[in-house]
């Protein structure tokens, strides 16, 4: 089992930037699939961007797609998602998710995650 704490939530204006960061506890990172979820008022959560074990296989939204960057640190059980150039419609709470089915995989689908942190707020003015 594994234990998830995001932060570095925060408000920011259009067209700036945020670093969010989900510490991992419990059972060795390196075997877990991450992933970084987020959830708007009145919508349903919804896929932001993901990344194996390694680090070597990536995958984003393509709302998200060349503005946000996942990357994962496994000696500090961190995986983290810089984002970049912030619209509003960026608003949400944002979720880390891990999965120890297939480390070397991604996933990009809520019910394949079995561990989630309780979220950080994420909101961009205009």
């Amino acid at each position: 089992q594994v234990q998830l704490v995001e932060s570095g939530g925060g408000l920011v204006q259009a067209g700036g930037s945020l670093r969010l960061s989900c510490a991992a506890s419990g059972r060795t990172f390196s075997r877990y699939s991450m992933g970084w979820f987020r959830q708007a008022p009145g919508k349903e959560r919804e896929f932001a961007a993901a990344i194996s074990w390694s680090g070597g296989s990536t995958y984003y939204a393509d709302s998200v797609k060349g503005r946000f960057t996942i990357s994962r640190d496994n000696a500090k059980n961190t995986v983290y998602l810089q984002m970049n150039s912030l619209k509003p419609e960026d608003t949400a709470v944002y979720y880390c998710a891990a999965d120890d089915r297939n480390p070397s995989y991604y996933y990009t689908e809520t019910y394949e995650y079995e561990y989630w942190g309780q979220g950080t707020q994420v909101t961009v003015s205009s």
